[in-house]
């Protein structure tokens, strides 16, 4: 079992990330705080507390600390001011804002990480991935979850997770990276009809070149990651730090140190390691489909 983690508040991630970023790049560039403050014209203080995602950092101080440590890749000079931009506007940029009154913050942060991300790797004990659901799956989900009480809160995260669903398509897709207990082939989410036609979709997602999904049978038996989905999020630059998103039942935990990040990463290799191949999934998963009948 994993040490828990002091669970960062959900506003700060994206500070956090590219606080955590501009260290990385500092210690890089073999500076000090010192050094990095008197090219700042700052103190060592402010350094700190941007590297640890207290303040939020203006675009010019970005502009100098990036010169000051020799970052010269367009790419993520670009990202890491698109990064800045959105901590420092508290997500209030983005498609997800117009449905703020039925997200919750930390779901705001994760789609907000999630349209910057260039690869996620998922383990899902229960549950479809939301970005791999249908229509009518996301509203069984989101009814049985009693966070919605009307029809009108239902469909518009039902909308919202669709939106996200466009990730996995377009111009540069979000490769994406699935390992499913079979339990979550078996799980009846909305009956029958609901749960074959969710499969068949799986089946067809699944064949896109940037999916992939990889079932754990009962059969491997217990395993690490049996103790709660995560997600790892990863974005595309060369030394770009990754990610995690832990779920409970009473809400969610980030997950940002290195040290605990590679322990999610060491989780997720061992399962996909146990875990069928694409093609064997595949075979599992036409199965399931057919044993799910009215």
């Amino acid at each position: 079992m994993l040490a828990k983690s002091a669970t960062p508040n959900p506003s700060t991630v994206l500070g956090r990330q590219l606080g955590e970023e501009l260290r990385r790049l500092r210690e890089a560039a073999a500076m000090t705080t010192s050094q990095a403050a008197d090219a700042l014209d700052c103190t060592k203080g402010k350094i700190s507390r941007i590297e640890n995602g207290r303040v939020t950092v203006r675009l010019p101080d970005l502009t100098a600390m990036l010169q000051a440590y020799q970052v010269s890749d367009p790419g993520l000079r670009e990202r890491l001011s698109t990064l800045a931009r959105k901590a420092n506007r508290r997500r209030r940029e983005g498609w997800w804002n117009e449905y703020a009154p039925v997200l919750a913050d930390t779901y705001r942060d994760y789609i907000a990480l999630e349209a910057m991300a260039g690869a996620i790797r998922t383990f899902q004990a229960q549950l479809v991935p939301g970005l791999l659901q249908t229509p009518d799956y996301i509203r069984a989900v989101t009814v049985a979850s009693r966070q919605w009480q009307t029809a009108d809160e239902i469909e518009k995260f039902v909308q919202v997770r669709l939106a996200r669903q466009e990730r996995l398509t377009g111009d540069s897709p979000l490769q994406f990276w699935a390992v499913l207990s079979e339990a979550v082939l078996a799980q009846q989410v909305g009956g029958p009809e609901t749960m074959k036609a969710q499969l068949r979709h799986l089946l067809a997602v699944s064949a896109h070149p940037n999916v992939t999904v990889q079932i754990l049978p009962f059969s491997r038996g217990a395993h690490a990651s049996m103790f709660g989905p995560y997600v790892v999020l990863g974005f595309p630059e060369d030394g770009a730090l990754d990610v995690v998103l832990a779920d409970n039942p009473t809400g969610s935990m980030w997950f940002e140190r290195e040290t605990e990040v590679a322990r999610y990463r060491e989780l997720f290799d061992a399962a996909r390691t146990t875990a069928l191949s694409p093609v064997e999934s595949r075979a599992v998963i036409q199965r399931r489909a057919r044993e799910h009948r009215p």
